[in-house]
């Protein structure tokens, strides 16, 4: 990947979609966007956003949620799907942060991907947004539209963020981020790409060859 042309994809990605810093998972606490972020896992954020409007006013500590009923919270939670394990993580995970970290989030990879149902996705959306610690976020959405612009040839998400870290600013990691998760849901869907009005069509491996 020449770096120019990583120069003008992040220089239409911030003409297109200034960064705000808003998050799309909704939360007040730090812990609730660690919650909320588990219950994204094959799941849209509107629906997360549903279920936590209500979730967190029913447990509004992380206590709370360690001492929750199993089967009562599986119920809470089952329209965001596997329900039944995401509910164990949560309790697990929120049992943890009590025993091991005082009840606080903590901000190191090694200590977030050791809690239950925590992999990198999760622990960079919180280092992210709730630490301000650059890191790549790799979703369906960065994952796909990344790989159509060329920026990466790997399809495993672990090895496409550390490919990202190495192409990319870091002072644009965080950013990078939301702009490619909002090009992907309004412009570069899986299901149909809008390749004729996409201002990146010009730079995307996928949009030269759409048949390769």
């Amino acid at each position: 990947m020449a770096a120019d042309k990583t120069t003008k994809i992040l220089k239409i990605l911030d003409t297109h979609y200034p960064y705000d810093g808003i998050c799309f998972l909704h939360y007040n606490e730090p812990w609730q966007l660690l919650i909320a972020t588990i219950l994204s896992a094959q799941c849209t954020d509107e629906r997360v956003n549903q279920v936590t409007a209500v979730l967190f006013q029913k447990y509004t500590t992380i206590q709370a949620l360690a001492e929750a009923d199993f089967a009562v919270l599986s119920n809470d939670i089952r329209s965001t799907g596997f329900f039944n394990t995401k509910a164990k993580h949560i309790i697990e995970s929120a049992a943890q942060l009590l025993h091991l970290h005082n009840g606080q989030l903590p901000s190191d990879i090694d200590s977030l991907t050791a809690l239950p149902g925590v992999g990198r996705k999760t622990a960079n959306v919180v280092r992210g947004h709730i630490f301000g610690i650059p890191s790549i976020t790799v979703d369906t959405h960065v994952k796909r539209v990344s790989f159509k612009l060329g920026l990466t040839k790997h399809t495993d998400p672990e090895k496409i963020e550390f490919e990202l870290m190495k192409t990319l600013p870091e002072a644009h990691w965080i950013q990078y981020n939301q702009q490619i998760i909002t090009h992907g849901r309004r412009v570069c869907t899986a299901r149909s790409p809008q390749c004729g009005k996409c201002p990146l069509a010009g730079l995307c491996e996928s949009a030269k060859h759409p048949l390769g």
